[in-house]
């Protein structure tokens, strides 16, 4: 188990149009001792990707401009964050979004409206590998 000060090492970013998710997120994550970066759309999360190199994207799936599938493809043919982990937000919990997510490379799904307890268990089971480097 990590500590609040091992956390807040750690940038977790969430990709979401819907402001009441980035909200829950912020604050679920927040109380946790992370830092979090906010981006509202794909366009937002790549131009801030750069300057704080999150360990960890949570990224809805619907949202404008650049859906999360495209955002997930450019995230993983990025040489610099391939490797980053990127998580799949969706209120639909279909088969067939997350075959795709899959096939785009995100490393896991969670269903929206998710819990503090879903949100925090996933981000520790994707942020533990940073600790063991």
């Amino acid at each position: 188990m990590t500590t609040p000060q091992e956390n807040a090492r750690l940038k977790i970013m969430v990709i979401d149009d819907s402001s009441t998710i980035r909200r829950s997120a912020e604050i679920f994550l927040g109380q946790a001792g992370y830092q979090v970066i906010l981006a509202d759309d794909g366009f937002d999360a790549l131009a801030k990707m750069n300057d704080h190199k999150p360990a960890l994207i949570f990224c809805d799936i619907l949202m404008p401009r650049l859906d999360g599938y495209q955002t997930c493809a450019l995230i993983k043919k990025s040489s610099k964050f391939h490797s980053t982990p990127v998580v799949m937000l969706s209120s639909k919990d279909g088969l067939f979004d997350r075959a795709r997510g899959a096939m785009v490379g995100s490393d896991a799904y969670l269903t929206k409206p998710f819990t503090k307890d879903s949100l925090l268990k996933t981000v520790r089971e994707y942020t533990e590998l940073a600790f063991s480097k």
